[in-house]
């Protein structure tokens, strides 16, 4: 089997409230972390494609819930980005909108196939590791991907993995990702092609 690869990404929706989400046709997969994990860049990266998601100097940008189309050489899905938590300066009212928002979607959407969870790679939040128990507890598959790796030195990385692992008790090992260089791209590629072949709850 070949590389998994992205030909095309298109903007769809972007969705500020439950009645707002797209009928569920195709596979999905949302991407989530913390306000300022690179959540975007890691998108544009993942798609080849450097304006599809927005990167904001304020982290906290995106408030919606933004869902893009993805073609590629095994099966269409759709990507679905989820607004950043755990960010202290975003006003409690709109992290008031935005718990339920993100919390509907992932307990009731019958197309999610899987979640990435980005964390950064030089530390672990308790936010973070609230958000891939929660994700276990609902039995959603879980990919967790350790963003800004070009920023772990070669020497660090085994204590930097270990840190990770513990901090958000998990039993294997997080994928390092570089937007900037590429590194762990085409493994989490490959992953959410395996993510997507699984049985599908769709007709």
């Amino acid at each position: 089997m070949g590389a998994f690869k992205i030909f095309s990404a298109e903007f769809k929706a972007s969705c500020g409230t439950v009645e707002q989400f797209l009928k569920p046709t195709l596979p999905e997969v949302a991407i989530v972390g913390r306000s300022n994990v690179g959540k975007s860049s890691a998108i544009n990266c993942l798609v080849n494609h450097k304006g599809l998601a927005k990167v904001g100097k304020t982290p906290g940008k995106t408030q919606t819930i933004n869902f893009f189309e993805i073609v590629t050489n095994g099966p269409r899905f759709m990507l679905v980005d989820l607004p950043g938590y755990g960010f202290a300066k975003v006003p409690e009212r709109i992290r008031e909108l935005w718990g339920p928002l993100i919390e509907e979607y992932l307990r009731t959407r019958k197309n999610l196939q899987g979640v990435v969870v980005l964390v950064d790679s030089r530390r672990v939040q308790e936010s973070d590791q609230a958000m891939v128990e929660w994700l276990m507890r609902l039995k959603i598959p879980v990919m967790v991907v350790a963003t800004k790796a070009d920023k772990v030195t070669r020497g660090h990385r085994q204590a930097a993995l270990r840190e990770l692992r513990e901090g958000l008790g998990m039993e294997e090992d997080p994928l390092f990702l570089s937007a900037y260089t590429g590194e762990g791209k085409q493994i989490l590629l490959d992953q959410l092609r395996e993510v997507l072949t699984l049985d599908s709850p769709l007709p």
